[in-house]
């Protein structure tokens, strides 16, 4: 290992030190000590010194303590009688330099508020591009894609390109590997954000692309979003920096890609990120450190040319990915599944209240159906002039000896997300209220309609090998054909919907675990039956059903009921032989139907979290999407954190929103009788489903006694409420005691 880059990164680290010291001190001078300090919308305090030092920074005050554990981090100066090894005190620097980092960004928001944007989207217009760090229901949003696969890994790239057309290559082979790309720092008054908005590349949380900030101190955000994973999914204790090293190492690939001349506080950056597991990948001829031992491969690694950039990066993390190619002519992959088609970019559309567009996927014989046969019946979009509207009936036949109809919705589903990976297409809705926005810069490379159905076609057969031997797409763009289309769809749609809400969990014996989530939260067991679907809303028991079936060594496992050991509660005794040994004996049991005693264990991809709320005797739940404050008195993000990590947590439960109208929800503890406030926006979103279950309760008027935020946020301002609506739960014997 060089010595050169040792002296560089231990000086950086005295350089962000000192710095930052200096500029904490104005802070005092100018602010009270007990001012509040933070990232806004977050639950960790400043998550790298939380993480690995476990102390809450909340106030300015509360700042010189991290800031006097990075003074005494920093090691002597290289000095040329100096021998190796040099690693350990480069390593101690870079840590220095990073909790310093994450201090100074600290008082970036004290000072200057509105210098980052709260929000998953730039407004270029107003020249706002830097996000900062993300807020939690952003984290929450995005860390899920972590868990489940679809995000391998991000790049972090500091600096910039010798120019935009080079910026967006890089950025477009990441996308292309499924990556997220995260931005900051600057290089001769440019950045990345800046060259790929000057080439035309939507940049933001959406398309994956997310630019934190202008200098090297907002590369901390990365590291933040890191290890606000580890603790949020995987439940590793604040304080713990080993585990947190480690399970970053193991389980976050990222790394980092520095463009342009690496100066001393660049150096201490990467040398910081070394800690992680995390190596450094330079455009520039810069001392590396090619022996392994922290990270998986190398540290630090030079003078990389820009077209071998993204492959060496990768194979330095030792990150495996796949790129999909389909005989397309636009870009495809999981990073252009956020892309928005905006108005000044639009072609042509289809549905989305313009015109009817309609998604259907059946079961077809074998000899009915030809494989690959993609046809367009109707117009295609080089027939229409722009601002023009089409109707869109997608019918989707699929054979194959082991497929079922039970299988239909399951491939049905993923015509979303399969849409959305082209570049430049934008797709929203499912089923007959499907919406699709097709771009000029899409029909300019080529695109046609027909290349919807290619992709359909290739990525279901590459999905679903095991089950699919033949699919055969056909796109309808003429009105009379996608209506026809569509009331035959709908009514397949009602005979789905009746055959899952009839079912119930004693008609079964079998229930369906998901274990998809303990890639971060270890002790986490996630179990689906009839009546209780997963926590994140994306799987019920057909559901389950259907994946083992596809996949029979996957997440989703048949769990035999057994003995019945509490009807009420609903416990059985093959749930918890079952859940023992899939959480590794961490968890011996737990109930079904009941948040008060025993409840299933919580992963951080819960859709919503629900809490008693004593003196009004009932229950609370509030969704990811709601940030505000709640009657329970923690936010989401709060609760989440408290309870997210795989913990059975009595008082408190996670689930889905569907779960909440499902007839066992909290059946133990009284049920849907027992729910007195939830946000706005969620009451409103399940306000059909309230509706059909109260009335079958007996208070048809259910959905009007629940209190939201207008309301108030406290039990003592919603209790008047409840009275005067004569909320049920007042009258249901004490939820507790």
């Amino acid at each position: 290992m060089s010595r050169l880059v040792a002296f560089a990164a231990i000086q950086g680290g005295y350089n962000i030190v000192s710095k930052v010291e200096g500029r904490l001190q104005r802070a005092l001078q100018t602010y009270d000590a007990s001012t509040k300090v933070g990232f806004p919308n977050t639950a960790y305090y400043l998550p790298v010194i939380y993480s690995l030092l476990g102390l809450k920074v909340e106030t300015l005050e509360d700042m010189q303590k991290p800031l006097d554990v990075a003074r005494k981090l920093l090691p002597p100066h290289v000095k040329g009688s100096n021998h190796l090894p040099y690693l350990g005190p480069l390593l101690d620097a870079g840590i220095a330099g990073l909790f310093a980092f994450e201090i100074d960004e600290a008082l970036r928001y004290l000072e200057d508020p509105d210098f980052y944007l709260p929000s998953e989207d730039i407004d270029e217009e107003a020249g706002k591009i830097w996000l900062g760090a993300a807020d939690d229901t952003v984290f929450r949003k995005r860390g899920v894609e972590f868990v489940d696969g679809s995000a391998p890994g991000f790049a972090a790239i500091v600096g910039a390109a010798p120019n935009p057309e080079i910026a967006k290559m890089i950025v477009e082979d990441y996308q292309k590997r499924s990556l997220y790309i995260f931005l900051a720092a600057n290089q001769n008054g440019t950045t990345v954000a800046e060259q790929l908005l000057e080439a035309g590349v939507q940049i933001g949380w959406n398309t994956r692309i997310v630019p934190f900030g202008p200098d090297i101190s907002s590369a901390i955000f990365a590291l933040g979003f890191a290890n606000r994973a580890a603790m949020a999914f995987g439940g590793i204790e604040p304080g713990d920096y080993k585990s947190m090293l480690l399970y970053n190492k193991n389980r976050i690939f990222a790394f980092v890609n520095a463009l342009g001349d690496v100066n001393a506080e660049w150096a201490a950056a990467a040398a910081g990120c070394v800690n992680w597991g995390f190596p450094t990948i330079a455009d520039t001829d810069i001392p590396e450190i090619l022996p392994t031992g922290i990270c998986t491969y190398e540290h630090v690694v030079g003078n990389i040319d820009h077209d071998d950039l993204v492959q060496k990066s990768v194979e330095v993390r030792g990150l495996k990915v796949t790129v999909d190619e389909i005989d397309i002519p636009c870009a495809f992959g999981p990073a252009y599944e956020g892309e928005r088609v905006r108005g000044a970019d639009l072609l042509t559309q289809m549905g989305g209240g313009k015109t009817q567009a309609t998604e259907y996927l059946i079961e077809a014989g074998m000899n009915d159906i030809e494989d690959g046969k993609v046809e367009v019946v109707g117009p295609d979009v080089g027939d229409v002039k722009e601002g023009e509207v089409l109707p869109l009936g997608i019918f989707i036949q699929v054979a194959g000896r082991e497929f079922q109809s039970d299988f239909e919705p399951i491939l049905e589903r993923q015509i979303h997300h399969l849409i959305n990976y082209i570049q430049g297409i934008m797709h929203m809705g499912q089923r007959d209220i499907a919406w699709v926005r097709i771009s000029k810069g899409a029909v300019e490379k080529g695109f046609t309609i027909k290349d919807i159905g290619k992709v359909l076609h290739a990525k279901l057969h590459q999905d679903f090998q095991a089950i699919v031997d033949k699919i055969q797409v056909t796109l309808y763009t003429n009105q009379k054909d996608v209506d026809e289309l569509t009331k035959k769809a709908k009514a397949a749609y009602k005979t789905r919907d009746e055959r899952v809400e009839s079912m119930t969990d004693e008609d079964v014996e079998t229930f369906y675990s998901c274990t998809l989530c303990q890639s971060f939260a270890p002790n986490h067991v996630c179990s689906v039956s009839p009546e209780r679907t997963g926590l994140c809303g994306a799987y019920n028991w057909m559901d389950c059903k259907a994946s083992f079936q596809i996949n029979p060594t996957g997440p989703n496992q048949p769990i035999e009921k057994g003995e019945v050991l509490d009807p009420k509660l609903g416990q059985f005794k093959g749930v918890n032989d079952f859940i023992y040994k899939a959480s590794r004996g961490n968890i011996t049991h737990y109930n079904f139907y009941s948040m008060v005693h025993d409840p299933m264990t919580t992963c951080g991809c819960c859709e919503a979290i629900a809490a008693m709320l004593p003196a009004c005797n009932g229950i609370m739940t509030v969704n990811r999407e709601f940030i505000g404050e709640t009657p329970c008195g923690m936010k989401f993000t709060t609760l989440a954190g408290v309870m997210g990590g795989g913990a059975s947590s009595p008082g408190f439960i996670g689930h889905s929103k569907f779960n909440v109208t499902q007839r066992k929800f909290i059946s133990g503890d009284g049920g849907l009788l027992r729910m007195v406030w939830m946000p706005k926006i969620l009451k409103e979103e399940i306000k059909e489903r309230i509706d059909k279950r109260g009335a079958e309760l007996g208070y048809p008027n259910l959905y009007d006694m629940i209190a939201d935020e207008t309301v108030g946020t406290t039990e003592e301002e919603i209790l008047p409420f409840l009275q005067e609506k004569g909320h049920p739960a007042l009258d249901m014997e004490p939820l507790v005691g």
